[in-house]
């Protein structure tokens, strides 16, 4: 179902009526090309031009080109038709291997020799065989750029003087190719993808840019071995899953350029490489990247106006239409060797979709800071999970758990009742204990988590639970999130009766409270009344009614805490510092939601 999703894809794009969104035909590929020959038509070189240009870091990117689809190159020698690099086009040894390169160089020529005669006459390619007849390396001395060409080996291709495109983007030159793509040795069966008869695909193209992927590429359909075949087919790779020719090619085109490193319809969470696309044409398709992914520097409010626009085509039934038959597709890939893992792959109507962003972000939702984000990214989510270091005081991004970030974003379209992974929450919480500090992140991710353990628990036992709120809820009778305030309520009144104050019972007593609480509160509501006898008398008397309240619906304190009450106890706690700072009415000397 992904490889067909993925063609119907390809097909949509090709008839795109934008021809800068079209992706190449079935024979031409993509391709960034660094280096350009300009050359007359009477061969002589011209210019050897830099395509080049410097990206916002300061790293010189390849122009991209649409070339002829290069060929599967494995240890041996296989040429591609009119571009590839230093050695095959000029055959000048970059690596110490002369004899190697008179080969490749050899092969490259004969496959332009090889053309039909109608691409032979044209002017493009005879002005290459021109070239080939009087080239000397010398030549080359005389242009700025061949030594940054040569030192990498870098891609090369031809272009004739005068021209805009490239001599394989020529129409003669195309029309050649594409009539040259099917292997004449390749059999015939039943395309897997398009039902159809067609000849098999032997080798797949590389999909590139999945992380952590090696650079050159990696395949998600490949047979290398004996123990991968089946029912006898030994003699040709690929036979065992018979993918067309046309097939393999729109699948891999298209993923390629969903996975490219300019697309709006990516992002990368820990190691998982997740792309987006619709069956029609549809905002969400580069709305979702903003939606999970960090805003941008130059624009910080993009997320959070990509959010409100999900909430308002919910709200107004842009998504719920019983007539709308679009559907979105959501496929992870992560790196396993030579080839891709798929980590995930949903298909849901837009409703769905829509319904299922809506509860994640609801999930999250709780009392911020002011500089708090309204809905935090799930990369930044996983920052505040990490160790921080001096040159990442958010989190070291590179030491989360690389599953961790795919299992999120896999259980965030699962379904509005699917629990996040158990991973996150032990992370949050065991942050929270090393460093004794709630911050807004943690509690955003333990309240999600917790919110989705209790709704599953509900409907398979039908023992219902009360959901956490985003802010301080005085009802809730759990006794681990009643502790979590009474720990805050204690650090508050010590802050008061010590204005100042550098370090407070947070910083030493935090962890061995959220874990086992009968060790430690014992000793903390015993000093704690020493610090009331400092306070005016009508606060210590409220700080006394507040404790009261907290503790009347905790009958003990456990020897020990299981790490779900852990993180019930970090929201209790969190909770209660927030609403200690929220604002109340100006007439009040009693703060809001406090006993009478």
């Amino acid at each position: 179902m992904i490889l067909q999703a993925l063609n119907a894809y390809y097909h949509r794009k090709c008839n795109s009526p934008d021809p800068a969104e079209r992706l190449p035909e079935f024979g031409i590929e993509q391709k960034d090309i660094a280096f350009v020959l300009e050359i007359a038509a009477d061969g002589a070189l011209i210019q050897l031009v830099d395509t080049r240009t410097p990206d916002a870091r300061g790293k010189k990117l390849a122009q991209s080109f649409r070339v002829p689809q290069g060929v599967k190159k494995a240890s041996g020698v296989a040429a591609n038709l009119l571009w590839d690099t230093v050695e095959y086009v000029l055959g000048i040894d970059t690596r110490g291997n002369p004899l190697r390169v008179v080969e490749q160089h050899a092969q490259f020529v004969s496959r332009i020799e090889a053309l039909p005669d109608a691409a032979l006459q044209d002017a493009g390619i005879e002005a290459i065989r021109n070239f080939y007849r009087k080239f000397e390396p010398a030549q080359l001395e005389t242009q700025a750029a061949w030594p940054q060409a040569l030192e990498v080996n870098a891609v090369l291709t031809f272009r004739l003087h005068g021209d805009v495109n490239l001599v394989c983007q020529r129409p003669t030159v195309v029309r050649a190719i594409l009539n040259a793509v099917t292997d004449g040795d390749a059999r015939m069966a039943m395309c897997l993808v398009s039902g159809d008869d067609a000849p098999v695909q032997r080798l797949h193209t590389s999909i590139k840019n999945v992380w952590g992927a090696q650079s050159s590429g990696a395949n998600i359909v490949s047979f290398n071995a004996r123990a991968f075949e089946s029912y006898g087919k030994t003699e040709r790779q690929g036979e065992n899953a018979p993918v067309g020719q046309a097939a393999a090619f729109a699948y891999t085109t298209a993923l390629n350029h969903l996975l490219h490193r300019e697309s709006t319809q990516r992002i990368q969470i820990g190691d998982a490489s997740t792309v987006f696309w619709a069956d029609q044409a549809s905002d969400l398709e580069s709305a979702i990247p903003d939606i999970f992914g960090d805003p941008p520097k130059d624009d910080p409010d993009r997320n959070v106006q990509a959010v409100h626009a999900v909430f308002a085509a919910i709200k107004s039934g842009q998504y719920g239409a019983v007539t709308d038959t679009n559907r979105f597709h959501i496929l992870g890939l992560s790196p396993n060797a030579a080839r891709i893992s798929v980590r995930f792959y949903h298909c849901l109507p837009l409703a769905e979709l829509g319904a299922r962003v809506a509860q994640h972000f609801k999930d999250l939702e709780l009392v911020r800071g002011m500089y708090d984000p309204q809905y935090p990214s799930i990369k930044r989510l996983l920052q505040a999970v990490c160790l921080a270091t001096a040159t990442q005081p958010q989190g070291d991004i590179d030491r989360v758990p690389p599953n961790l970030g795919g299992a999120i974003v896999d259980a965030v379209f699962s379904g509005l009742d699917v629990p996040y992974p158990s991973l996150w929450l032990n992370t949050a919480v065991g942050r929270c204990r090393a460093e004794q500090s709630v911050n807004y992140f943690r509690a955003a991710a333990i309240k999600a988590c917790l919110n989705r353990q209790i709704r599953r628990l509900t409907l398979s036992t039908h023992l219902p639970e009360k959901e956490f709120l985003p802010m301080l809820d005085l009802t809730n009778p759990s006794p681990a999130y009643r502790m979590g305030r009474l720990f805050a309520a204690l650090e508050k009144i010590q802050e008061e009766a010590s204005p100042g104050i550098n370090a407070t019972i947070r910083d030493r007593y935090y962890g061995a409270a959220s874990s086992t609480p009968v060790a430690v509160f014992t000793t903390l509501l015993r000093l704690k009344n020493a610090h009331i006898k400092k306070l005016a008398t009508g606060r210590g008397v409220w700080f006394e009614k507040l404790l009261a309240e907290i503790l009347g619906e905790v009958a003990d304190f456990p020897r020990q805490l299981p790490l779900p009450d852990q993180g019930r106890f970090a929201l209790g706690y969190y909770h209660q510092r927030q609403h200690f700072f929220a604002k109340k009415p100006a007439d009040s000397t009693t703060p809001e939601g406090a006993p009478a």
